[in-house]
C-alpha cells in the first residue's frame, strides 16, 4: 500500500494530498474507456465533446475518491487522531493517520464515514440523470458516476480487511470481544478469504466468461488485498513486540550536539569528520533548536563563515520530540508519520526549559524488535 509516496498536488484541512505514479496510468485508463464509451453511445456529439466529457468524468470519479478518503479523514481527526496525507493510486486512496484508533467505536464511525459518503454521492450525481436526459452531457456523465460510487461504497462493504467493511467487521469484533489483538487477526482472515474468493473470480471471467480485462483487474485486487491482510498481521506483531516499552528503554543518551554560535564552515568540518547529518543545538543543557546538512546547503558555501548556525537551524518549536515516558509504539508511528529517521527524547520541567536526555533512532526500535522475536522465539522453543 503506498504511503506518501508521489507528487504533492495540494492540502485540504490541512492534510497533505498526493498522487501515486501508478495513479497517473488508471488516470489515463479510465479516461480513454470513457471517451470512447461516449464516442460510441454519442454519435451525434462531436469529438472534442467525447474527450472533454471524458477528462471531466474521469477527474469528478477521482474527486469522488477523494471525498471518500476526506470523510475518513474528518471523522479521524474529530477523534484526535492527525491525518498525515492522502494519496490516490490505482486501487482508489488510502489516508495515513497516525495512530489506531483507541475504541472500536472510534474504529467503527470512522471507517462507515467513507461508503456513506460514496453513497451520497451516488444520490447527488444519480439526481443529475433525473435533471438531464442521458443525450446530454450531465446526464451521460451523471450515469457513470452515480453507477461508480454505487459500486465503489458496496465493494469497501466487503468484510475485507483493511477495506471499510473489514474495518467494520474489526469494530464489531473488537466491540463484542474487547480484545483488538483478537479482532484484527479475525479481521485479517476475513481480508485473506475474501482476497482469495477475488482472485477464483477473475479466475472465472477470465476462463469461463472471456473478460481479461474485469478478470484481471479482480486478480489484481485480490492480490491487493491479500497482501494488505498479511501486513495487519506484521503491524500486530510489532505491537505486541513493542507493548509496553517507552522512548526511556531505547534512546541513546550520546547526543550529537552542537553550539549556537558555531560557524556553518566549522559545522561541515563536524559533518565531514563524524559523518552525522543531523545535530541538536543545545545552550546549557536546553534545546534550542536543530542543525543538519540540509540546512547547511540552503546557505551559499563562500557564505559559511561569515554565518553561524543560529542564523539557519530550524527553531525548537518546529522540532518534534518524544517525552521519556512516551509508549514506544506511538513514537514508532510518529517517526513513520513525518518520514523522519531520529527524535530527540527532551524532559520538559517548564515552560522554556526543555533538556535533551537522549535520542530515539528507528534503527534503535528495530533492534529492539528484532532482539525481542528473537528471545520469544528461543523461549518458544524450549
Amino acid at each position: 500500500m503506498p504511503t506518501k509516496s508521489g507528487f504533492r498536488i495540494g492540502s485540504i484541512l490541512g492534510i497533505p494530498i498526493y498522487l501515486h505514479a501508478s495513479w497517473l496510468l488508471i488516470f489515463a485508463l479510465i479516461t480513454y474507456s470513457l471517451g470512447m464509451q461516449f464516442t460510441q453511445s454519442h454519435p451525434q456529439w462531436s469529438s472534442t465533446q467525447h474527450w472533454t466529457v471524458g477528462v471531466l468524468t474521469s477527474v469528478l470519479f477521482f474527486a469522488s475518491v477523494l471525498f471518500h478518503e476526506l470523510s475518513h479523514s474528518v471523522v479521524a481527526m474529530h477523534y484526535k487522531i492527525r491525518v498525515a496525507s492522502i494519496t490516490l493510486f490505482i486501487f482508489g486512496g488510502v489516508a495515513r493517520i497516525g495512530r489506531e484508533p483507541s475504541k472500536a467505536i472510534q474504529e467503527f464511525n470512522i471507517a462507515i464515514a467513507g461508503p456513506l459518503s460514496s453513497y451520497f454521492l451516488c444520490a447527488f450525481f444519480f439526481g443529475l440523470t433525473l435533471l438531464f436526459p442521458y443525450s446530454e452531457a450531465l446526464g451521460a456523465l451523471g450515469l457513470w458516476l452515480w453507477k461508480i460510487n454505487l459500486g465503489v461504497a458496496t465493494f469497501n462493504l466487503l468484510p475485507g480487511f483493511p477495506l471499510d467493511g473489514g474495518r467494520i467487521f474489526r469494530a464489531v469484533v473488537w466491540g463484542a470481544t474487547k480484545d483488538f489483538t483478537r479482532a484484527t487477526r479475525i479481521a485479517s482472515i476475513s481480508g485473506q478469504l475474501v482476497g482469495y474468493g477475488l482472485i477464483l473470480l477473475g479466475a472465472w471471467f477470465a476462463a469461463v466468461k472471456r473478460d481479461w480485462q474485469s478478470g484481471l483487474w479482480l486478480a489484481c485486487i485480490g492480490f491487493y488485498l491479500q497482501s494488505a491482510a498479511r501486513d495487519s498481521i506484521a503491524q500486530l506483531a510489532i505491537r505486541e513486540t513493542l507493548a509496553g516499552l517507552r522512548a526511556s528503554d531505547v534512546m541513546n543518551n550520546e547526543v550529537p550536539i552542537i553550539n549556537r554560535s558555531t560557524s556553518l564552515e566549522e559545522y561541515s568540518a563536524e559533518v565531514l569528520r563524524t559523518g552525522r547529518r543531523c545535530h541538536l543545538v543545545v545552550t546549557e543543557d536546553r534545546l534550542v533548536g536543530m542543525m543538519n546538512v540540509q540546512a547547511l546547503n540552503s546557505v551559499r558555501r563562500d557564505e559559511w563563515n561569515s554565518n553561524s548556525v543560529q542564523a539557519v537551524m530550524i527553531p525548537r518549536e518546529r522540532i518534534s520530540w518524544a517525552s521519556p515516558e512516551e509508549p514506544l509504539l506511538r513514537l514508532l508511528e510518529r517517526l513513520l508519520a513525518a518520514d523522519i529517521n531520529q527524535m530527540p527524547v527532551v524532559s520538559v520541567s517548564g515552560e522554556d526549559d526543555a533538556q535533551v536526555i537522549g535520542m530515539v533512532t528507528r534503527d534503535s526500535i528495530l533492534r529492539v524488535m528484532q532482539t525481542r522475536a528473537e528471545l520469544g522465539s528461543a523461549v518458544a522453543a524450549k
